[in-house]
């Protein structure tokens, strides 16, 4: 099914620069751009710089520089301006501040590894708060992170691309953090404020971030911001069936740019892997997909990369 005409649409790309932008990054950006783009709606650059030790101007700078060199362009953001701004998160900490005064909260003082020793979930898997400072902090003199008392019930999401989307938050997250023990924003608080802020109608990303849209959903709910439509594209890969790193020895974009890649081919290698180009492309700019792109063209993507058809 063709996307609709929506002049109302309005999408993002929310890059955190903390590095260089890799394949992947440049992927979920074309795709998130063909969906705006195809109904007619206006796009935005969000940069998601709440990590300020990690995220750094010239990191932002080259976003905005491969991104261009991909041939996509935004209505709003940082180098554009427009009427949502700012469109730095390190400059909205007053709107996450009013945010989280109409919500019920209680200061935590567990760390992470406590929470991992005390907790079942298996290795790598995001344990469940226990609720061990609801009543009050265990250890007041350290630095104290700001929970959210999570209310009860299971949030169900239709996702465009994976379908129905649930989850008891309450028990089988928890009471998450909205704000830092270093005083930073959690992210989950942050894309919430913002996406609504902005006017944000279409969200797509990143089948890694999956599991935290029950949790932003739930949010929305508590704050009465509305809900975008939500579309989690699988995740780029390798060869050998594993998410596309620098082990499968692919550069990032910088390394591309500067090192003289066309474009052209870059977008079609691209696009490629989204099953939105046959196999006998190899030169295509995103203006050229604009007219023919289909969220469902996903379904019979391989979301594979060689390196190798890179150069």
């Amino acid at each position: 099914m063709m996307s609709a005409v929506h002049a109302d649409a309005r999408g993002r790309y929310a890059p955190s620069p903390s590095g260089p932008q890799h394949l992947g990054n440049a992927r979920t950006a074309l795709l998130a751009w063909l969906q705006i783009r195809a109904t007619g709606g206006r796009f935005v650059l969000r940069v998601e710089d709440l990590d300020r030790a990690r995220c750094k101007p010239a990191f932002e700078a080259l976003v905005i520089e491969d991104l261009r060199w991909l041939g996509l362009d935004w209505d709003e953001g940082p180098d554009v301006g427009g009427s949502c701004g700012p469109y730095r998160q390190s400059e909205r900490d007053a709107i996450y501040e009013a945010a989280l005064g109409r919500l019920s909260t209680f200061a935590c003082s567990c760390t992470r590894r406590e929470l991992r020793e005390t907790a079942s979930a298996p290795h790598g898997v995001e344990p469940v708060y226990p609720g061990t400072c609801v009543d009050g902090p265990r250890d007041p003199a350290r630095p104290l992170a700001v929970r959210w008392h999570v209310p009860r019930g299971r949030v169900a999401i239709e996702d465009e691309i994976l379908g129905t989307i649930e989850q008891d938050v309450e028990t089988e997250i928890g009471d998450f953090v909205l704000r830092r023990t270093d005083g930073g924003w959690a992210y989950q608080l942050a894309v919430v404020v913002d996406d609504a802020a902005m006017g944000i109608t279409h969200v797509l990303r990143g089948q890694d971030l999956v599991a935290s849209t029950p949790r932003q959903v739930l949010l929305q709910r508590a704050l009465g911001l509305p809900t975008p439509q939500y579309a989690h594209v699988p995740l780029l890969l390798g060869p050998d069936g594993e998410k596309l790193s620098k082990r499968h020895g692919a550069p990032d974009m910088k390394t591309l740019r500067e090192g003289g890649a066309d474009a052209g081919h870059v977008v079609a290698v691209l696009a490629r892997s989204a099953g939105l180009v046959g196999a006998h492309v190899h030169h295509v700019m995103p203006r050229e997909l604009v007219g023919d792109f289909d969220l469902g063209l996903l379904d019979g993507a391989t979301n594979v990369l060689d390196p190798a058809a890179l150069r």
